[in-house]
């Protein structure tokens, strides 16, 4: 939960506030603060209240996007920080195609955690 990179900043076009994902989701905002305390959801500090968001593409309409919670599982286990997460889940990849994010919405989450997987090789 650190401050974002603007390189970052550029590559992930939509972000939410735990509040507005707790009222998605139709839980306590505190639940959501333990997704994010838990790992099973990326949270930064953004903007001038320097807030905590997550990206919007890791949120589906009832919970984190199917598969992330293992794909950032598997991304830690290789040592990525946060920010290097960031970058790979949304960076575009020749291979799958589209990012790692694109694909875990399009519910290729094997083919995304084979790759992470693949670089703690």
């Amino acid at each position: 939960m650190s401050e974002i990179d603007p390189k970052i900043e550029a590559l992930v076009p939509d972000w939410m506030y735990l509040p507005d994902i707790s009222e998605q989701w139709g839980v306590l905002v505190t639940e959501v603060r333990n997704q994010v305390k838990a790992g099973s959801l990326l949270a930064v500090r953004r903007g001038e209240n320097k807030s905590l968001q997550v990206p919007a593409a890791f949120i589906d309409a009832d919970g984190p996007v199917k598969h992330l919670v293992g794909t950032l599982t598997v991304l830690r286990d290789c040592g990525f920080n946060d920010e290097e997460i960031l970058e790979w889940m949304f960076t575009e990849d020749p291979s799958l195609p589209g990012s790692p994010i694109q694909a875990l919405r399009e519910n290729r989450g094997t083919e995304v955690k084979r790759r992470a997987q693949a670089m703690a090789l």
